[in-house]
Parts: C-alpha cells; structure tokens; sequence
C-alpha cells in the first residue's frame, strides 16, 4: 500500500481541486441567478441546468472521491498519527467543508422550485466559506501545527 502513497495522494488533491473549483463557483451562479431573472424565464432556466450540473457531474462526484481517497489515504499503516491535533482540525474542517456542499445542495433545490429565501448578496458572503476552511485545511496538512 505505501508503493500506492504518492499516486492516491496526487488523485486525492485532484478531486479536491475540483470540488473546492465547484464550491467556489456555485454560490457566485446563485447570487447571479437571483439577481438576473425571473422565475421560469430562459435565463432561470438556464441557470437551474448550470447549477444542477456543477452540482452532480462535478461536485458530487469530486466530494465522494475526495473523502474515498482521503480515507484510503487514512488506512496506510504509518501515515497519520492519530494522536496530532492536525488531522483533528483538518478533519472537522472537512466536514465544515461537507456541510456547506449540502447546504448548497439544499439552495438549488429551493431556487429550482422558485423560492427565493436567500438574497444575493448572503451568498456573496457565503462565497467565502469554502476559501477559509480550505486554508485551514492547507496550513494543517503542511505547517501541522498542532
């Protein structure tokens, strides 16, 4: 399994890219998406394919390899020691980052139905949540302060 180390880091950090490029990206398409149009015109229509395929062709799929690999990466004897409060910190961060993916999940829905409960500039600012807990998340697994 060690000889497999270096490969299942570089797909994991490949995954994690994607997801963190779809992250990113969602919440600006739902603040433009509140902002343009109306409910059930062309542009709404629009935005609703967009939304539902970043969401299930990309950031699906790159949050489910993310945590497969990452914990395949977890099972290597000698890797991690489980007694550092990085991997802790680096974990909860993970989920944070899982919670804000469903959350997401959860604001196309209600945007498909036409709802409009969360207003544009509340997803500018949740726009920033993914880029904190991603530098959490870096500065653990490299500087592993803890």
């Amino acid at each position: 399994m060690a000889e497999a180390y270096p490969w299942l880091k570089a797909i994991h950090i490949l995954f994690v890219i994607a997801w963190m490029a779809g992250l990113l990206y969602l919440p600006r398409l739902f603040a433009y998406h509140v902002d343009s149009s109306g409910t059930g015109s062309d542009t709404d229509q629009l935005f609703q394919l967009m939304e539902r395929r970043l969401l299930r062709i990309i950031m699906g799929p790159a949050m489910i390899g993310t945590w497969v690999v990452g914990f395949s990466l977890l099972t290597i004897p000698g890797i991690v020691d489980w007694g550092s409060y990085w991997l802790w910190i680096k974990l909860a961060a993970v989920a944070a980052m899982t919670w804000f993916h469903v959350w997401l999940s959860m604001k196309r829905k209600e945007l498909a139905s036409g709802k409009r409960r969360t207003t544009a500039r509340h997803f500018r600012r949740m726009n920033e949540i993914p880029t904190l807990l991603v530098v959490v998340i870096v500065v653990m697994v490299v500087v592993k302060p803890f």
